[in-house]
């Protein structure tokens, strides 16, 4: 990317391109022993994995792949001004709905096969809000009031 393609971006593109980012270093971070904890239990899904990034976090490989996917997501999205509210608005009730579906789900059942703990769930509550947050907040002076609905 030249610098004036760099200058030319908007604040929303330049959010979503960090949030995408972030998320590409959370997935590779997944599959780095040491930066992830009892790095040798981890399953594909389930909630068996015991693995946990940072000591916290509960992930799988499946985990670490979405991570990875939702940052390239972020980051190809990022490329409109349009785009990328979408993925941070988008991307931000994506999170609340997994937020919503952690507190109901048991963490020892079938159902957890992402997987997900206490941690996860507070974090994905964060998210959620912050991303609809930036994307609203920002988008607001980027994009023209009928590209926002």
């Amino acid at each position: 990317m030249s610098r004036i393609e760099q200058a030319s971006r908007t604040r929303v593109q330049l959010a979503a391109t960090v949030v995408g980012a972030v998320f590409l270093l959370v997935g590779i971070a997944g599959f780095i022993p040491g930066l992830t904890t009892n790095y040798d239990t981890m399953e594909f899904a389930g909630h068996h994995s015991e693995a946990l990034l940072m000591g916290l976090f509960q992930v799988s490989i499946l985990h670490n792949i979405v991570h990875l996917a939702f940052g390239v997501a972020g980051l190809a999205l990022a490329r409109s001004v349009r785009g990328a509210y979408l993925y941070l608005v988008g991307g931000g009730v994506v999170y609340l709905v997994l937020w919503l579906y952690g507190l109901l789900i048991g963490h020892d059942s079938a159902a957890n096969f992402v997987p997900l703990n206490a941690a996860d769930n507070w974090l994905h509550l964060v998210l959620g809000v912050g991303m609809i947050g930036l994307g609203m907040a920002l988008g607001k002076r980027d994009l023209p009031a009928r590209a926002r609905t």
